[in-house]
């Protein structure tokens, strides 16, 4: 054991550590649980007891000399580091830290909500698991609708004997106007943006998930010259002005007469891509003026108020806006697409 001992003292008085982490790995060698000192120990034990005097004051002997090594240059680390934070220049700026970015929806959005908001448009919003009844049948759906089948709609309870129970994702924030009619009376000017399911393939023009805003104004002899100047505003102050616009007749089951406005398409200028389908044209959102049946279905008197309605899909406006060509590259969080919009947050 003595000849251990010899050689570890020569090999500790040797040692030089270079760092803090060389001194640790030395202290764990020699002091740790399963280290020399444990195992010289050991053997300190199994001796006989006249030699465990002689043997047990070498073993004080040789754990000083290795606390003292320790101790050495754990006191001139210490100082080292000590120094080195005297030194620093506290006033430097730090490390910067990379900002995030908005998403491209979520900066239409805002957009969208901005501009109404300015003309008197208040933001409601509402549920994202529908009954029926605010889903379909206040909003005039007839019983044998499409939109009511598995194939078009996410139901998460459906009963074909009695509708009344069906329970969906919504479909729309349709839904939300129909809420915020049956509370409250005329006049009515809001939007309800919010994320919409449809069970419907997924593919570059299209997904089952999406994004809507809805707009309602009810009130006294409003009429579809409003809608259509209210729209106008909207697409001039989101895409810039001299933005070519359409309306399209079109049928919707909750309003009367229905239309869907296009704008010319921001990829291609008008001359024909994928996006537009080669027209030239892209649809931004459905409108009309809102059905009687559908204010009478809320508690609203339909021979004293009239109004309108509209309903923009973001996702699309975000692809003309920014160049887009595949709705799917929203949903894939693809910090190559993402980092380009960290200028406007």
């Amino acid at each position: 054991m003595q000849e251990k001992i010899k050689h570890y003292s020569a090999e500790i008085n040797a040692f030089e550590p270079k760092n803090a982490e060389e001194l640790e790995n030395f202290r764990i060698q020699f002091l740790g649980r399963k280290g020399i000192l444990n195992e010289l120990f050991e053997i300190f034990k199994a001796l006989p007891g006249e030699e465990k005097k002689t043997a047990g004051k070498i073993m004080n002997e040789f754990k000083v000399l290795i606390e003292q090594k320790i101790e050495l240059y754990k006191e001139k680390f210490e100082s080292v580091s000590e120094n080195a934070i005297a030194d620093f220049d506290f006033t430097l700026p730090g490390d910067s830290s990379e900002l995030g970015a908005r998403h491209p929806v979520s900066l239409v959005l805002k957009q969208i909500n901005d501009i109404f908001t300015r003309i008197g448009f208040t933001i409601v919003k509402g549920p994202q698991i529908e009954d029926d009844k605010h889903n379909f049948t206040a909003l005039n759906f007839p019983l044998d609708h499409p939109a009511r089948d598995m194939q078009d709609t996410f139901f998460i309870q459906k009963d074909d004997n009695d509708p009344t129970q069906d329970w969906a994702l919504r479909t729309h924030t349709s839904s939300v106007q129909v809420r915020l009619m049956e509370n409250n009376q005329p006049p009515l000017r809001s939007i309800m943006p919010g994320r919409v399911f449809r069970n419907e393939a997924i593919s570059a023009r299209s997904h089952c998930i999406f994004h809507q805003v809805e707009g309602l104004y009810v009130d006294e002899n409003v009429s579809f010259a409003d809608l259509k100047q209210t729209l106008y505003y909207f697409v001039q102050e989101l895409f810039g002005k001299g933005t070519e616009v359409r309306f399209r007749p079109s049928y919707f089951p909750f309003t009367e007469p229905s239309a869907e406005m296009d704008i010319q398409c921001k990829n291609c200028g008008g001359s024909g891509c994928n996006i537009c389908k080669y027209s030239g044209w892209v649809e931004i959102l459905g409108c009309g003026m809102v059905d009687p049946n559908v204010l009478e279905n809320c508690g609203i008197d339909s021979k004293k108020y009239t109004g309108f309605a509209f309903g923009i899909g973001i996702e699309r406006l975000a692809m003309n806006k920014y160049k887009i060509k595949d709705i799917r590259m929203f949903f894939e969080n693809d910090l190559r697409l993402l980092k380009q919009f960290k200028a406007e947050i």
